[in-house]
């Protein structure tokens, strides 16, 4: 079996968890590329992976899956915003229908990323409301978590995700 993985990685988080995906893989018979170097290689199986931003994956790869018929598919990406498997899960239905419909889903793999600084600046200003108060400081509290991801268990997760998709191929 031919194994692809092809990521879109803003600021490394994504492309961390790809080379964790790759090394996991069995055999000689796979490669890695970001979304930029990508020129359509085949394989059976491909790993894609995507940085959220606001709670999907960016046009790159929107377009890089629509281009893919007949193959299978397993999904991975990073986020700011962690530890919210219903927030995970709503990534993963708005990702996972630009899976075309004659490929094989197989699943998706999310954690935390960490986010650029520049993001704790917007988080730092305090709210006279007392509701918006209580959000911007378990948003600092978010990215501060943050700058520990992806972690060694995240990435333990990435290879516990590529056994279960190899289950099912």
């Amino acid at each position: 079996m031919d194994y692809m993985v092809v990521y879109s990685s803003k600021t490394g988080n994504t492309k961390k968890i790809a080379t964790e995906i790759f090394s996991a893989l069995p055999g000689m018979s796979k490669d890695m590329q970001s979304m930029r170097e990508y020129r359509g290689k085949d394989a059976d199986v491909f790993f894609i992976g995507f940085w959220v931003n606001r709670g999907t994956c960016d046009i790159s790869v929107i377009e890089m899956m629509s281009g893919l018929h007949g193959k299978k598919i397993a999904l991975f990406g990073t986020c700011g915003m962690g530890r919210d498997a219903a927030y995970f899960k709503s990534i993963e239905q708005k990702v996972n229908v630009w899976v075309p419909d004659d490929c094989e889903y197989l699943g998706t793999f999310l954690c935390q990323g960490k986010m650029p600084m520049q993001v704790r600046g917007n988080y730092e200003i305090p709210m006279e409301d007392p509701k918006q108060e209580v959000w911007r400081k378990k948003m600092l509290q978010n990215f501060d978590e943050g700058l520990f991801h992806p972690n060694e268990d995240d990435l333990w997760q990435a290879r516990e995700f590529v056994e279960q998709v190899l289950s099912r191929v």
